[in-house]
């Protein structure tokens, strides 16, 4: 088998597709304009669209991520399974730099950011799947489980696995180009995709990503700024916050000029390792045997409950909660999706199908299950012996506070806030790296797209993230509320891959003749 690794772009000029540029950057353009001179009237509006979206297409969410990873189990599962990606025998990077990446770019600044507030928020706030009396030992696997069902199996499922067998038989073995609208080849074929209309379909995933990504950028902005504060005296404001977003910048948009073989790997293992030494100090050093307990719990009411939260709609919970929480996060991985696909086929060549899958959808949901327990179960610990109380800023949705606050709490005190802050950053640098590459990518239609594009779209993350930290940390907010509106029409470009996916896998299994080395099915009489 051989590697189709220079499938040619189907657009012109420097900085790719051109309606896949003017739309973005004139969505780009638009809303911070409108922020600029009328901030209340479009946090208003996205208001509106965001609840409207969030009542109106939740559901949909959380099936099409449901069905998603069980399809997605059944095909790794399958013959089809052993079909490699890129038609190519042996991978491109060892299993531990894969691992990295995937784990540095999925999981990102989100899943860090997250990690310890919310199983806290969850711990004196009970979810509605529950029944628990807040802030008591009973509700500790109860909070842990949801946090864990949040960032677990079908969050993962949707960023990768059926939508990556589409792009990897369609781009390597077929010549379409590495776009989102590849994923509709299949539905409409090759001629409209290609079109203009292919160009829209990019540009409202690129839409979607632009605010996904600013979005942890100015919060991470915010955070080490409350951090450098709180810790050793250091003023807060603008001028820190936009030192920090420069410095953050030069970062990934390095890293991402040198390319997912040198800068992007160089900056994942280097997030892993730090995340694997810090780990290793909570574990140790910290509440061991209550982490130990509260995981093993936690995991086991999220199997137990795994259906009842994945199928509670605004009917059967609170409307408030369900769009805040669920529905939020889940319109926010379905938004990412179609980049997220580009990438792990982009660093999947020459691994299985099935190894894919069980990496996306298996191994890195459990880790980040961990992750969580020994952030998250940490801080609900302090909170249970009275060492702290976040009950008061968690339900303000001040979960920057909450990081430095059981990181302070945690064996070394100030030294591993700093850590956690220091390792929060690299995390936060690895979703600019990656998603600089993937829109980049979607530009270009192809998977070496030139550093030129690759930094335009870095710098202009940062330079937006700066302008709207300028306007007031609100606006940083809004954007991330507007994610949930792209993503409707996102799901719609996902709902086929629920059929096609399969297909896909089975596609590129005959055409490398996996399929023909199985026994023969032995004929009845």
């Amino acid at each position: 088998m051989t590697s189709d690794t220079n499938v040619p772009s189907t657009q012109g000029g420097r900085f790719g597709d051109p309606v896949v540029l003017v739309l973005t950057i004139g969505f780009i353009l638009i809303f911070l304009t409108a922020s600029a001179m009328a901030p209340d009237t479009v946090a208003r509006v996205i208001d509106i669209g965001f609840t409207w979206s969030a009542r109106t297409f939740g559901s949909l969410f959380q099936w099409l991520m449901l069905l998603t990873f069980f399809i997605a189990i059944g095909v790794a599962l399958s013959p089809a399974g052993r079909a490699r990606i890129g038609s190519q025998e042996r991978p491109d990077m060892s299993t531990f730099r894969w691992v990295s990446i995937i784990l540095c770019t999925l999981l990102a600044g989100g899943g860090v950011f997250f990690a310890a507030g919310e199983p806290i928020y969850h711990f004196v706030v009970t979810p509605p799947a529950f029944d628990s009396q807040p802030g008591t030992a009973d509700a500790v696997p109860n909070a842990l489980a949801q946090a864990f069902f949040h960032w677990g199996f079908t969050g993962w499922a949707i960023l990768g696995t059926l939508p990556v067998a589409i792009l990897s038989h369609q781009h390597y073995q077929r010549g379409m180009p590495l776009q989102p609208r590849t994923l509709l080849a299949p539905v409409l074929g090759d001629r409209l995709v290609r079109g203009f209309l292919g160009g829209v379909v990019d540009a409202i995933c690129a839409i979607a990503v632009t605010a996904g990504t600013v979005g942890p950028l100015g919060f991470l902005a915010t955070q080490v700024s409350f951090g450098l504060h709180d810790l050793f005296g250091f003023p807060r404001g603008y001028d820190v916050q936009l030192g920090i977003l420069a410095a953050l910048g030069a970062i990934y948009v390095t890293s991402a000029v040198t390319g997912i073989d040198r800068g992007i790997q160089v900056l994942s293992r280097l997030n892993v390792i730090l995340a694997m030494v810090i780990g290793a100090i909570i574990l140790l050093f910290g509440p061991t045997q209550f982490l130990v307990d509260s995981w093993f719990q936690g995991f086991g009411t999220y199997l137990g409950h795994f259906f009842e939260m994945s199928t509670m709609t605004t009917v059967t919970a609170s409307p408030s909660w369900m769009k805040w929480w669920t529905v939020f996060f889940f319109a926010w991985f379905v938004g990412f999706a179609p980049p997220m696909a580009i990438f792990v086929t982009r660093i999947s060549r020459g691994r299985t199908v099935r190894e894919m899958i069980i990496a996306t959808a298996v191994m890195a949901p459990v880790v980040t299950t961990v992750w969580f327990t020994l952030l998250g179960g940490s801080g609900i610990f302090y909170e249970l012996q009275g060492a702290i109380d976040l009950s008061q800023p968690l339900q303000n949705f001040q979960f920057d506070v909450a990081t430095l606050t059981v990181a302070q709490a945690l064996p070394g005190g100030v030294w591993m806030a700093l850590a956690v802050l220091v390792l929060t950053t690299v995390f936060v640098a690895t979703t600019g790296d990656s998603m600089s590459y993937a829109v980049s990518v979607v530009c270009a239609g192809n998977d070496n797209p030139g550093s030129a594009l690759r930094a335009f779209w870095g710098i202009v993350f940062a330079l937006m993230a700066a302008i709207l930290l300028g306007m007031g940390e609100g606006q940083v907010s809004v954007l991330q509320q507007f994610l949930v509106i792209p993503a409707v029409p996102v799901a719609m470009l996902l709902v086929p891959t629920l059929w096609h996916g399969p297909k896909a896998a089975y596609a590129m299994a005959r055409a490398q003749g996996v399929l023909d080395d199985l026994p023969a099915t032995r004929p009845t009489s």
